[in-house]
C-alpha cells in the first residue's frame, strides 16, 4: 500500500487495494449514494489503478453518524480524509452531488499544492449555474417519487418501508447540501476537466453542463451519452476507458 492512511478510515473504502498502481481514482457518490455504488468500477480498474471510494456519513455502516448539510462540510471533510492519499496522481470522478463535492475538494487541494491529474464531472450542471430546486423540503412520499423518477435507486429498496426509513434522512440531507450550495469565486482549476452527461437528463441541460468549461484553465472536454440522470449505469465501459486514458496521460507526463 503506497499511502499511509488506514483502509478502515470512516471516509475511505478501498475494495481492491493495488500494490503498485500508477495513479489513484477517487469516486464521489451521488445524493443518497454510497461507496459500494462504485464497487464495479474499482474491480474493473484494479490492479493498475488504485480506486478510493468515498463513504459519506449517515448511510450503511456510517448510518449512526450525523448527516452533513452543506457542500463546504463535505469538501472540508473529504479534503482532510484524502490527506494520506496524495502520493499518486489523482483522478476525481463525481456524479451529481458528487461532482460538486469533487470540484470543491479539488479547489482546496490545489490551493494546498496538490493539483489533480483530471476531474470528471458527471450528471451535474456547472457550479456557478443556478436552479431553484427544493426537493429537500418535500415530504417523504415526494422525495421517494424523486428517487424513482431518476432510476438510480434499487427498486427493492424503494419498496421496503424499513430500508426507506433508514436512507431517507441521508437522502434529504444530501439534497439540502447540493440545493443550497452557492458557488464562490476563488481557486480556478488548472487540471483537465471532462463533463459527462446523459442527453435526456432532466437535472442538467447540455448548455448547463457546458458551463463547467469556465472552471478550469486546463483542457476541457464534454461527452454526451444516451440516457437520463443515471446514464452511466449503461455506459460503464466507455467511462472506464476514459478514466484509464486520463491516468495514463498523467503518468506519462
Amino acid at each position: 500500500m503506497a499511502a499511509t492512511g488506514r483502509d478502515d478510515a470512516p471516509w475511505v473504502r478501498r475494495f481492491h487495494p493495488a500494490d503498485t498502481p500508477r495513479a489513484r481514482v477517487v469516486c464521489f457518490p451521488h445524493a443518497g449514494g454510497s461507496a459500494s455504488y462504485f464497487f464495479p468500477v474499482s474491480k474493473a480498474l484494479a490492479p493498475s489503478l488504485d480506486v478510493v471510494c468515498l463513504q459519506y456519513p449517515g448511510r450503511q455502516d456510517r448510518r449512526a453518524e450525523p448527516c452533513l448539510d452543506t457542500l463546504d462540510q463535505f469538501a472540508d471533510h473529504v479534503t482532510e480524509a484524502l490527506a494520506p492519499w496524495r502520493d499518486l496522481p489523482l483522478v476525481f470522478f463525481g456524479h451529481s452531488l458528487g461532482a460538486v463535492i469533487a470540484f470543491e475538494t479539488a479547489r482546496r487541494l490545489q490551493a494546498d499544492g496538490t493539483e489533480l491529474a483530471a476531474l470528471f464531472a458527471s450528471g451535474r450542471r456547472g457550479p456557478a449555474t443556478v436552479r431553484d430546486e427544493r426537493v429537500h423540503l418535500r415530504p417523504d412520499d415526494a422525495l421517494v417519487a424523486e428517487l424513482r423518477s431518476l432510476s438510480g435507486t434499487d427498486g427493492a429498496v424503494l419498496g421496503d418501508e424499513e430500508i426507506l426509513r433508514m436512507i431517507l434522512p441521508a437522502v434529504r440531507s444530501d439534497y439540502r447540501a447540493v440545493e443550497t450550495y452557492e458557488f464562490r469565486a476563488g481557486e480556478t482549476l488548472r487540471c483537465p476537466l471532462t463533463v459527462l452527461v446523459g442527453d435526456a437528463d432532466e437535472k442538467v441541460t447540455l448548455d448547463e453542463a457546458r458551463t463547467w468549461e469556465q472552471h478550469t484553465t486546463g483542457p476541457f472536454r464534454m461527452r454526451v451519452f444516451p440516457g437520463g440522470h443515471f446514464y452511466l449505469n449503461h455506459h460503464q465501459a466507455e467511462i472506464l476507458d476514459a478514466l484509464r486514458e486520463s491516468a495514463a496521460t498523467a503518468t506519462a507526463s
